[in-house]
């Protein structure tokens, strides 16, 4: 099983949008909790969606499932949090969240998880990526980078 990730800022459109071609992905898996960001024009849900069929014959797929909780954004992003301590928090919330029963191999299978930030490093995507490699094993994750 192969699952990419990616994240849109830092990139213009010509760079996601290639990278994502020539990565072989499927799918792109939106692990936003909100997907109408403006942080990019590109990547807000209706363009997104358009452009990834468009420019890529990919599928779209909104998954907030895989997101963390406003709460926990929040005291990371605006408050300064502390990045150990949101790990460990969204790990418990994808436990709680049981998120190994409730998404499909199917559609992690050559798909390629997507959120906002530029690097996986301190980003939500390479720890669900990881989970779900714990949880099933025989996953390669690739984190496409610019």
């Amino acid at each position: 099983m192969k699952l990419f990730t990616i994240g849109f800022t830092k990139k213009n459109a010509r760079t996601f949008f290639e990278m994502l071609r020539a990565s072989g992905a499927k799918r792109v898996i939106d692990v936003r909790l909100n997907n109408v960001s403006q942080l990019a024009g590109f990547a807000k849900k209706q363009d997104l969606e358009y452009f990834l069929e468009s420019i890529c014959a990919m599928e779209y797929l909104h998954l907030p499932l895989l997101a963390p909780t406003l709460e926990m954004l929040d005291a990371y992003k605006k408050e300064g949090g502390d990045w150990d301590e949101y790990e460990q928090k969204f790990l418990a919330l994808m436990h709680e969240r049981h998120i190994e029963n409730e998404v499909s191999r199917q559609v992690i299978d050559n798909g390629c998880l997507l959120c906002s930030e530029d690097q996986p490093e301190h980003c939500h995507r390479r720890l669900v990526a990881e989970y779900l490699n714990r949880a099933w094993g025989g996953i390669a994750i690739e984190h496409l980078r610019s």
